[in-house]
């Protein structure tokens, strides 16, 4: 992609308003704490502790919106913290600038290395550096500071009091997850009822099992329908797919076909109706048709072998989410597989540690991408801290004043990545011409005063709120014109702040765009290395599922599991960066488009199929299959070396897993899908070799290609 339509596409991003749910009651508790400070700051202290406070409670209420599944309080109150911390240290460093300078570059690294640790600690510790470029201003002394700092913590207090007393959908982020992980399942059902090799998206189940890690204060409380329904999900998926496939045994036509279609489409109505009684927390109301469809004696004349086995382990997965989210227990009648039950049994909590835990841990996260060679992390870490420093110094002997606007600018827009960068650059741009133009007429139309110059600030916060999620464009508008507002309530008027903030927020914008384009983070050289840890991940979960067919041990497996968990981690890894490179202006570098989207066909292929033989996996005392022992270390050890070819940019070899299947031809198989598998498992291993392997066919004499190309 060439840099003029990078920068098209990015700019296209940052001014899109995207049609997103709001949530105004949650906007409306944010800026109802937000006037609460203001007006008890006001009246006790005056107006230069009232911004203060106010950018304390401004910045704990965005805590809150962050998608984050710890209890809102809790980031409330960080957040009002640590910019109290950073505003005191700010004010006291502040009169001697290379001291600040030096304090300003280790707070700006500090916040740029805590990507490392998440998304939301990044966007607190980030903004709370901006801020205080702004808040360190507001003092005069020492004491003041100190107080200042005081107010920014009840402000953060405020926010989190309020959260707790006026909860809005409580354990809504958590309900909507798990819901939209069983409605993903529900689409996966009525696509498999027409392609049984239709693809599904990891990411809900992924998303839910994230939600269902929780603070041990939360294991107390959450909600019942809230716990288990989500481990279901996962084991249905595989059911799913088993009963749709062709290659385990169900005809593409037929009468075996009809019904497992008919057992498709029922699994689906019943996963829809139990995914809306999560959401909303209402009892489950399921179609009777559905009901019925599984309670037929019908299914087990009809299929035999595998599909039956998957029939009714389907049936009896469903009547558990049904009785997990709330309904009662007239779900598919099926008995109930004794894996199960095991599985049942030994599921536990998904502990997350609490807040005092995860200051160390966030530690241990930024270390390591600190010694990381190459970590796209430290490099923004890098990159932001040179940007805010000379941005200071710069805006600071330019002779405008309000030298903060220029470093503030850039550290909200810069992200460890390309696109989010410039397409934030951008729209703080544009949104703050926007905002601070609204901001200004008004100002001169009506002349606020210090209490009106409050409210219209709270106003502006409040449509922040709610308009953040549908794009930086809005919400920049909003935030430009509450700093304007609110500075007019300390008593700056419009023309000591407009000018300097339009020019230094362009300065600060071009200063963030140039510093990525002359010291990047590309995501596209990396593609290989991300290819072969998802090839090495996907070769340990189906090695793993071979070989429990070597020692049966029933469906619940740990190291199956965890090596499931590996390779979803590590496909999503791949989908971010590929969809992160297709935005960037750098050439291939060895891995074409089209090179990259066979390979990940076939990465999804070895996934699916190592998925269908978990779903019959053999119970404890079935007949050992001892041929699967092999093929399993064939497998295992050639994706392995496979993945460092990959890395070297070679074509992987699969010649031991071609050997270890021929010894298995002549040895007797008590279970027809494992050896089937193995066959689309070396196929598929294939197809990422035919996809890697780019080098031109040989030209015959008459100037055609060997291959047969025209």
């Amino acid at each position: 992609m060439t840099w003029w339509r990078a920068l098209r596409q990015t700019a296209h991003t940052g001014l899109s308003v995207e049609r997103r749910r709001l949530e105004p009651l949650v906007a409306l508790r944010g800026a109802t704490g937000l006037a609460l400070v203001i007006g008890a700051s006001l009246t006790l202290f005056g107006p230069a502790v009232a911004a203060s406070s106010a950018f304390g409670a401004y910045q704990a209420a965005i805590a809150t919106f962050q998608r984050s599944w710890r209890p809102r309080p809790e980031l409330a109150i960080a957040s009002g913290t640590s910019l109290a911390v950073s505003t005191f240290l700010g004010y006291v460093t502040g009169s001697h600038q290379p001291l600040f300078l030096a304090l300003l570059a280790l707070w700006t690294f500090l916040a740029g290395l805590s990507w490392a640790a998440g998304p939301t600690i990044g966007l607190i510790a980030t903004s709370n550096v901006a801020i205080m470029l702004v808040t360190i201003t507001l003092p005069t002394s020492i004491a003041a500071a100190a107080g200042h700092a005081a107010t920014m913590v009840v402000g953060g207090l405020v926010q989190a009091a309020l959260v707790v007393v006026f909860p809005v959908r409580r354990w809504g982020a958590h309900r909507d997850a798990l819901a939209d992980a069983l409605a993903a399942e529900a689409d996966y059902a009525r696509r498999l009822r027409h392609d049984p090799a239709a693809p599904f998206d990891p990411v809900p189940l992924m998303a839910a099992r994230d939600a269902a890690t929780i603070t041990p204060r939360q294991a107390r409380t959450r909600p019942a329908e809230l716990h288990g329904a989500r481990g279901l999900a996962e084991r249905i998926r595989p059911v799913l797919a088993s009963l749709a496939d062709p290659a385990m045994g169900v005809p593409e036509e037929g009468p075996e076909r009809a019904r497992a279609r008919e057992l498709l489409a029922a699994a689906a109505d019943i996963l829809d109706a139990a995914a809306r009684a999560i959401r909303h927390g209402t009892p489950v109301r399921l179609p009777p048709p559905a009901v019925a469809a599984f309670q037929t004696p019908d299914t087990g004349a009809i299929l035999q072998g595998p599909p039956h086995r998957a029939a009714t382990r389907l049936g009896a997965l469903l009547k558990d989410v049904v009785e997990v989210a709330g309904g009662r227990a007239t779900a598919p009648a099926a008995p109930e597989a004794p894996s199960d039950r095991d599985a049942r049994a030994s599921a536990k909590h998904l502990l997350r540690p609490g807040l005092a835990a995860l200051v160390p841990a966030a530690a241990k996260a930024m270390r390591t991408e600190l010694r990381r060679r190459g970590s796209p992390v430290t490099r923004h870490a890098l990159r932001v801290t040179t940007v805010a420093t000379a941005g200071y110094a710069l805006g600071t002997h330019l002779p405008l004043g309000h030298a903060y606007w220029a470093p503030m600018a850039s550290v909200m827009v810069m992200r460890p990545d390309f696109s989010q960068t410039y397409s934030r650059a951008v729209a703080r741009f544009a949104g703050t011409l926007v905002g601070v133009a609204l901001a200004t007429g008004l100002v001169q139309l009506v002349h606020p005063g210090t209490r009106l110059s409050a409210a219209l600030a709270v106003l502006c916060a409040g449509l922040m709120y709610l308009l953040m999620r549908t794009g930086q464009f809005a919400a920049q508008a909003c935030v430009a014109a509450y700093v304007v507002f609110l500075l007019g309530m300390g008593g700056e008027e419009w023309t000591q702040t407009v000018p300097e903030r339009v020019f230094l927020t362009l300065l600060g914008g071009a200063l963030a765009m140039l510093a990525y384009a002359f010291y990047p983070a590309w995501e596209t050289p990396r593609l290989r290395t991300r290819l072969a840890d998802w090839l090495a991940a996907d070769g340990r979960y189906a090695a793993a599922v071979v070989g429990h067919y070597a020692e049966p041990a029933g469906k619940s497996c740990p190291d199956v599991r965890e090596a499931l968990l590996a390779a979803r981690d590590a496909r999503v890894a791949w989908q971010e960066a590929a969809e992160r490179a297709q935005r960037e202006p750098v050439r291939h570098r060895g891995l074409s488009r089209a090179a990259a989207q066979g390979a990940e066909l076939a990465l999804v292929q070895i996934g699916r199929v190592a998925m269908l033989m978990e779903a019959h996996l053999p119970e404890r005392g079935a007949p050992p299959v001892p041929a699967a022992a092999r093929f399993a270390d064939a497998l295992r050890t050639a994706t392995a070396q496979g993945a460092r070819a990959v890395r070297e940019r070679r074509v992987p070899d699969w010649g031991p897993v071609r050997e270890a299947l021929d010894a298995w031809d002549g040895e007797g198989v008590p279970d027809r899908v494992v050896r089937r598998g193995t066959g689309l498992l070396l196929q598929a291993l294939d197809d990422l070799s035919d996809a890697l392997d780019t080098t031109p066919p040989p030209m015959l004499v008459d100037g055609t290609d060997s291959g047969g190309g025209h």
